[in-house]
């Protein structure tokens, strides 16, 4: 082990090397995996919606609790105050989350707007509560045209901002209006077959996480940020 004296920028009494017994949780939940579901489209005939809906089919039958947000109604970010119906509704329902699933159509090579206010709404933290830090995500997309991963990729980057594990796997579905029946059900295709892989991903990397979650997102500038300052002598 190194000589904590050749790094002077560090507090080395608050640094914490990995612990393998706190890797295995003292005890598991045995509640369903808690699983929140957002869209980015208002459109009646919403693809999105229709992926989305098809994505919680899947978790509840492999058995989930899930929950899909409606974002109808939901102010565009930053013009009402917090304690607006609909984003209390967002923000608890993120809380209430263990894992999320976020789909958005491809417009102009990015999400919605519709998908990105949702986002906006959620904040890093809430006083002591962060709402999104630990949860595992899983991205879909669909597209008008030929397969993209523009929506996905954008998809990816605002999870790790909200500081989620974003599982490997993803869904990208092309020319998503010839992958629905007129009830909205999906057709059976290599399209699907990925949504299910991509779902049945999310449950295990939850159920891996969720009880280890506490832990493996400790970190060491908060820990060192609730301690008091060390006084350093200058010369």
């Amino acid at each position: 082990m190194g000589d904590p004296a050749e790094f002077p920028a560090l507090r080395p009494e608050m640094l914490a090397p990995p612990d393998l017994s706190r890797l295995e949780p003292a005890s598991r939940a045995t509640h369903k995996p808690r699983i929140l579901l957002l869209y980015g489209s208002l459109r009646e005939r919403s693809y999105s919606r229709f992926l989305t809906l098809e994505a919680a089919r899947l978790l509840d039958l492999m058995g989930a609790e899930t929950r899909i947000y409606d974002p109808r109604e939901l102010p565009v970010t930053n013009t009402v105050p917090v304690d607006h119906p609909k984003v209390q509704e967002l923000r608890n329902l993120s809380i209430w989350s263990e894992g999320q699933v976020w789909c958005s159509p491809e417009q102009h090579g990015a999400v919605t707007g519709v998908m990105k206010n949702q986002i906006d709404w959620i904040p890093l933290e809430v006083g002591a509560v962060r709402p999104t830090q630990g949860r595992t995500l899983a991205v879909m997309q669909v597209s008008g045209g030929s397969q993209s991963f523009n929506a996905v990729n954008t998809l990816r980057l605002l999870g790790r901002w909200m500081r989620m594990f974003v599982i490997p796997n993803q869904s990208s579905v092309a020319r998503a209006y010839e992958q629905f029946d007129e009830a909205g059900r999906m057709l059976s295709s290599a399209y699907y077959d990925r949504v299910v892989d991509v779902m049945e991903e999310l449950l295990r990397f939850t159920l891996l996480l969720r009880d280890r979650r506490a832990y493996l997102v400790d970190r060491y500038s908060e820990r060192k940020a609730h301690q008091p300052p060390v006084d350093v002598e200058v010369i």
